[in-house]
C-alpha cells in the first residue's frame, strides 16, 4: 500500500510505524502537520491509500479525512479522549491502560475504533511510559489495524460517548512542599515529565522540575532543603523523606542537569558519592549499576535520555573496565528509556566554550568505544533493548555481539545534526554491512528497524519483546557453553586487535580530522542544527529524506 504518515514530529513513535511499514513493503511517505494547505497539498501529492497519525497533536483537516482513510493513534483506552492522556492516567492511578487506533473524523478522538491494545500501568514518569509500555502497543495496534482494514467482515467498535477528560494545569500539577509527601510529589513529577514539567522555584529559580528519584537515607529538617547534589542532581527534603531531581528547565530556556541550572546558588552543598557502580542496596538516585550471573556482567547506564556527557563517558569506561576484570562476558545494557544517543547536546549548548566542550565530549566518547573495542580479555555483548542512535549505534557495534529486541529503532547516522560523527564507525560499520552499505547509512539518515538491522548484519541477533532478558541470559551463557570455543574467541580477538590496531586507530584520527572543524568553526552548520534541535524549533517544511523516494 501507498501510506502517508501525517505527524507533528518524527518521535519514536513515529519512527516505529515507518520502519514497520517499510519491512513489510509498503510505500512510506511522511508529512508534517504544519499547517492545513500544506498537509492538503503533500496528502493531495501522493495519493496514499491509507494515512496514519502515529503522533499528531493538529486536528485533521475534513479535506483529508473526508477524502482518505484517516487512523490516529491515541495514548489512551476506549472512552479516553483528549490531550494529557497519560498524566490523568498517572494521576489517577490506573493500574492499566492503552492504546486505539481511531478513524478520524469531525469529533476529536471521537472516531470508531479499529485496533486497540493494553497494557498493565508501571510505577514510573510519563516520557518512559511512553517510550517503552505505550511505544509496543502501538505497534501490535498497528499490526491489528491492517489486519482489520482488510477485513471485509470486521466491524470497528463505536467510541464510547465520554466527554474530552480533564486538562491538567500547572496548579493541579504544583507540589505543595509543606504538605505533600514524598509519594504525592514523585506522582506529580511523573504525570508531567517530560512535557510540561513541574514549575515551581528553586533557590529563587523559576524553573520545572523533571527526573525524580526517592531518597531512603538522607534527612532534612525542613521541606525543600537541599541536602546534597550528585551527578548533576540535587536531593531536597520532603515532609516525610527526600527526593532528587535530576533536572530543571528555566522558562524559555531549556532542560539541563539541576547542578548547571543552580549553579553558584549550590555552594555548600555537599557532594553525596556512590561507588562507582551502585550494588541498588536502598532506593536512591543512581546512573551506572551492575548484575553479575554465571560470569557474564550486565552493566547498565541509565543517563538521562540517552545523552552521554564527557564525565559519564569516563565513568562508564572505568566501570567497564573494572567489570570486566570480574566476569568472561560483559553485557552493555543501556537505560530504561534508551541505550545511547551519543554525546551531550543540551549541555554544549549551554557551554560558553562550544568548540572546546564539544571536542572533550566526542574525545570522551571515542576513549569509551575505545575500551569496549580493545577489550581482548572478555566477550562484549551489546543489548539493544531500547532505542539508540548516533554515537550510541556505533557504541554498540564496538561490540563483538549485538542482540536487539523486536521493535527497537536504531539511527545510525549524524548528518542531520551537522557531524560527520568518530566512535570508530568508520571502521565497526563497514566491518559489519560493507563499505557501500554503510555509506547508504549514514548519507539517508533515515532510522531502521531491528529487523532490517539484522538482515543487514548490524545484529547478531534478534529477540521478542516476551522475556527478552531471560532470552538475552541464554544467549550469554551459549557463549560460555564450550570452554575451548571460548578461549579460541579470545585468542582469536586479541590477535585481530593486535594486527590492526594501527588501521583502526587511524580510522578514529581520520574521523576526528574531519570533526575538528564542525565543532570548532564559528559558521558551522552544527552550531545551527544544535541550537534548533535543543530548542525544539517547528519545522517549516517536511524533511526531503523523509519523503518517498521510488527505489
Amino acid at each position: 500500500m501507498k501510506i502517508s504518515l501525517l505527524i507533528t514530529t518524527f518521535n519514536s513513535t513515529s519512527q516505529l510505524a515507518y520502519t514497520y511499514l517499510k519491512e513489510q513493503g509498503h510505500s512510506v511517505d511522511v508529512v508534517y502537520a504544519i499547517h492545513d494547505a500544506q498537509m492538503i497539498e503533500e496528502i493531495a501529492a501522493f495519493e496514499p491509500d491509507l494515512i496514519l497519525c502515529p503522533f499528531l497533536k493538529k486536528f485533521v483537516p475534513s479535506e483529508i479525512y473526508n477524502n482518505y482513510a484517516t487512523f490516529i493513534l491515541h495514548p489512551g483506552i476506549r472512552g479516553d479522549k483528549g490531550a494529557y492522556s497519560l498524566d490523568n492516567a498517572i494521576r489517577e492511578d490506573k493500574k492499566e491502560w492503552g492504546v486505539v487506533y481511531l478513524r478520524a473524523n469531525d469529533e476529536f478522538d471521537g472516531g470508531s475504533i479499529y485496533a486497540q491494545e493494553n497494557f498493565a500501568m508501571r510505577d514510573t514518569y510519563k516520557a518512559s511510559l511512553y517510550r517503552n509500555e505505550v511505544n509496543i502497543a502501538s505497534l501490535q495496534a498497528l499490526k491489528q489495524l491492517l489486519i482489520n482494514i482488510e477485513d471485509k467482515s470486521f466491524t470497528p467498535a463505536p467510541q464510547l460517548p465520554t466527554p474530552l477528560h480533564k486538562q491538567l494545569t500547572q496548579k493541579e500539577r504544583a507540589i505543595d512542599w509543606q504538605n505533600d509527601t514524598t509519594k504525592a510529589i514523585l506522582k506529580k513529577i511523573y504525570m508531567s515529565d517530560s512535557l510540561p514539567g513541574v514549575l515551581d522555584e528553586i533557590l529563587g529559580v523559576e524553573c520545572y522540575l523533571y527526573g525524580a528519584w526517592e531518597e531512603e537515607k538522607l534527612r532534612g529538617e525542613k521541606p525543600k532543603e537541599i541536602l546534597a547534589k550528585r551527578d548533576g542532581a540535587i536531593c531536597l527534603a520532603t515532609v516525610d523523606g527526600a527526593v532528587w531531581i535530576t533536572h530543571l528547565k528555566e522558562k524559555g530556556h531549556f532542560k539541563l542537569p539541576a547542578t548547571y541550572v543552580l549553579k553558584e546558588r549550590l555552594k555548600g552543598v555537599k557532594e553525596e558519592r556512590l561507588p562507582l557502580i551502585f550494588d541498588k542496596s536502598y532506593k536512591t538516585f543512581y546512573e551506572i549499576s551492575c548484575e553479575i550471573e554465571d560470569e557474564v556482567a550486565y552493566l547498565h547506564f541509565n543517563f538521562h535520555n540517552g545523552a552521554f556527557s564527557s564525565d559519564k563517558c569516563m565513568k562508564l569506561k572505568y566501570a567497564f573496565e573494572y567489570i570486566k576484570e570480574q566476569v568472561k562476558v560483559v553485557v552493555l545494557m543501556g537505560g530504561v528509556d534508551f541505550f545511547s544517543n551519543g554525546i551531550h547536546l543540551n549541555i554544549l549548548e549551554d557551554s560558553k566554550k562550544n568548540g572546546e566542550d564539544g571536542w572533550s565530549n566526542i574525545n570522551a566518547m571515542n576513549d569509551l568505544v575505545k575500551s569496549v573495542l580493545f577489550a581482548d580479555d572478555v566477550i562484549t555483548v551489546a543489548s539493544l533493548e531500547k532505542n539508540a542512535g548516533a554515537g550510541g549505534v556505533f557504541l554498540a557495534l564496538a561490540c563483538d555481539y549485538v542482540v536487539a529486541r523486536e521493535g527497537v529503532v536504531l539511527n545510525p547516522h549524524y548528518k542531520t545534526l551537522g557531524l560527520s560523527g568518530s566512535e570508530y564507525h568508520t571502521y565497526s560499520l563497514p566491518k559489519r554491512v560493507g563499505k557501500q552499505r554503510a555509506n547508504e547509512l549514514l548519507e539517508a539518515c533515515l532510522p531502521i528497524g531491528a529487523n532490517r538491522a539484522q538482515e543487514i548484519k548490524m545484529v547478531d541477533k534478534l529477540l521478542t519483546h516476551a522475556s527478552y532478558k531471560d532470552k538475552l541470559k541464554s544467549f550469554c551463557k551459549e557463549l560460555l557453553a564450550d570452554e575451548d570455543a571460548y578461549e579460541d574467541f579470545l585468542w582469536d580477538k586479541e590477535d585481530f586487535l593486535e594486527e590492526n590496531r594501527e588501521m583502526i586507530e587511524a580510522k578514529r584520527e581520520a574521523e576526528i580530522a574531519v570533526m575538528h572543524p564542525e565543532f570548532w568553526d564559528e559558521g558551522s552548520e552544527f552550531h545551527r542544527l544544535r541550537y534548533e534541535f535543543v530548542y525544539k524549533i517547528c519545522p517549516r517544511e517536511t524533511p526531503a529524506r523523509l519523503k518517498y523516494k521510488k527505489e
